[in-house]
């Protein structure tokens, strides 16, 4: 199966390869805060299928994380915030040549919230009623839905006015997403549940964690596994986007684990 190009930036010309996948609603600009803090590095910004200035691609996440493990260097180390997480584990699971090691930001391998069951406990995360929500919302009115998801993303936060806004200033300056993507990605949110296939990912695996996050609560660590090449952190007073409402703290681990595997 052929996919249509999607649009990635690459800065840096040298260094180990470093690809960066955004969250629901945004696009790559998001990681902008991020560039001088990784200008040793060859980074490729990604803008995910329908998000910023790439194309849609049909098809689930499998197709998504295939598209981009043909698109983007193999062995490079895949930094993943919150949907964007959730892609770069499908890589790492099913191209593991394409990932020399795994970051994932306020992410989870099951997003939505599930009752116990026969076979497995109860889950922590988003109540299925709010992705319904914002799904029968997306027809209605595309721009509102982003921006009230975005407000999610920051409840808990120090300054949540001033994380919203400094999301919103950061990405508002490529188009909106399509109704395509964003459904697409709300489906992934809701349906895609790696719990079982996680243990297969043996690279170094870096978890970063906001320990207000209101949409992946830092409870659902002691029910992840955990190996000997697996490190979580917890950057305290931070939400759901870390990288934005504490920088410093978010560096100050994300820059020495990094010198350890490049």
């Amino acid at each position: 199966m052929s996919f249509p190009a999607l649009h990635i930036d690459t800065e840096g010309s040298q260094g180990q390869d470093i690809v960066l996948l955004h969250g629901w609603g945004v696009n790559n600009q998001v990681f902008s805060p991020l560039k001088n803090a990784l200008q040793q590095y060859r980074v490729h910004y990604v803008d995910l299928p329908g998000f910023g200035l790439s194309p849609n691609i049909d098809g689930d996440i499998t197709q998504w994380a295939q598209a981009l493990a043909e698109q983007l260097p193999q062995q490079a180390i895949w930094i993943g915030w919150s949907l964007g997480g959730l892609i770069a584990s499908q890589v790492a699971i099913n191209n593991p040549e394409s990932v020399a090691a795994l970051v994932t930001i306020a992410s989870s391998p099951c997003f939505m919230a599930r009752e116990t069951n026969n076979l497995t406990p109860a889950w922590f995360g988003i109540q299925p009623q709010v992705l319904a929500q914002f799904s029968s919302q997306l027809s209605h009115d595309l721009a509102r839905t982003v921006e009230r998801f975005l407000a999610i993303q920051a409840m808990g936060s120090d300054n949540p006015k001033s994380d919203i806004l400094h999301i919103k200033n950061l990405v508002l300056n490529k188009p909106l997403p399509t109704q395509q993507a964003l459904s697409q990605g709300l489906d992934m949110l809701a349906q895609v549940d790696l719990r079982a296939t996680i243990p297969q990912i043996e690279q170094p695996w870096l978890r970063i964690w906001g320990k207000l996050d209101s949409l992946v609560p830092r409870k659902i660590i002691t029910a992840l596994p955990d190996s000997d090449n697996i490190e979580d952190v917890v950057v305290h007073k931070a939400s759901h986007a870390p990288f934005i409402s504490h920088p410093d703290a978010f560096l100050g681990h994300l820059l020495p684990w990094l010198t350890k595997y490049c």
